[in-house]
């Protein structure tokens, strides 16, 4: 199964080979056992950038003094051997931290700047970081190089108000819910207004199925991605290819590409 034109090249990269998927290194490869412990951080993005990565995905917060870290919690304190909330840290507070007893956090400006070639999946953590990202992306002109989503409907409307639309999107649970739910794709394009790039979803919620052979149908009628998170098992990432999805995210980017290689859809970086 083809992927569906979407208009945004950051995810029509795909269609240059016929077959292939996105694959993602979900905070770098989190779980991989040369990197694990050091999520987000530029070591691991290092090693799947090695791996042939070139669609890293990662989270962002904004310090006390405003600047965009690539970080997943809200607080210091899991990862890091520091404490506290990164909205009340100042940059220069932060970098004393560090991850895995050796990597600091990273700026998300440092990784755009250490993987020129590589392509970036967004998650919103924060409120404040809504507004520094969106001029981030403006100032860099990274519309392309960017994709953005955030389980609040506020912070991805607010998002994409301030980027007109140039940069993709993907969907709030709520709009997810009008692809599962309503009977057709191009019906649930509409009630939403056309805002959506990308159904980032997971395969299952409790022991409701969300992926189904029907989500990836009705999404790709209305010229939108599917996108798969978070798989490591590699039964679960053949599950999932079987129905067409068109990305899967993971924290084991070594079992992710031995499984798309050995199926043919594993895309070579350009």
């Amino acid at each position: 199964m083809t992927a569906p034109r979407t208009g945004f090249a950051f995810l029509d990269e795909v269609l240059a080979t016929p077959g292939a998927v996105l694959a993602f290194a979900h905070r770098g490869g989190a779980y991989h056992p040369e990197i694990e412990g050091l999520e987000n951080t530029r070591a691991a993005f290092a090693h799947a950038v090695g791996l042939g990565y070139d669609y890293l995905e990662t989270d962002v917060h904004v310090t006390a003094d405003g600047v965009l870290l690539a970080f997943h919690d809200a607080v210091l304190d899991r990862v890091t051997d520091a404490r506290g909330a990164i909205e009340h840290t100042t940059y220069a507070e932060v970098r004393r931290a560090l991850v895995g007893g050796r990597e600091e956090v990273p700026t998300l400006a440092s990784l755009l700047d250490a993987f020129p070639d590589a392509r970036f999946n967004i998650d919103l953590k924060s409120d404040g970081a809504v507004d520094a990202l969106a001029a981030f992306v403006e100032e860099r002109d990274a519309h392309d190089r960017v994709l953005v989503g955030s389980f609040g409907q506020r912070r991805t409307g607010r998002f994409r108000e301030l980027t007109g639309g140039r940069v993709p999107t993907a969907a709030t649970p709520a709009e997810i819910l009008a692809f599962r739910l309503l009977p057709s794709g191009r019906l649930a394009d509409r009630l939403t207004r056309g805002r959506v790039a990308a159904l980032q979803v997971p395969h299952r919620r409790g022991r409701w199925r969300v992926t189904t052979a029907g989500l990836v149908r009705r999404a790709h009628a209305a010229g939108k991605h599917v996108h798969v998170w978070t798989i490591d098992d590699p039964e679960e990432m053949a599950v999932l290819l079987d129905l067409g999805v068109d990305g899967l995210m993971t924290d084991r980017t070594d079992l992710l590409k031995d499984v798309l290689v050995r199926r043919g859809q594993w895309r070579e970086r350009a």
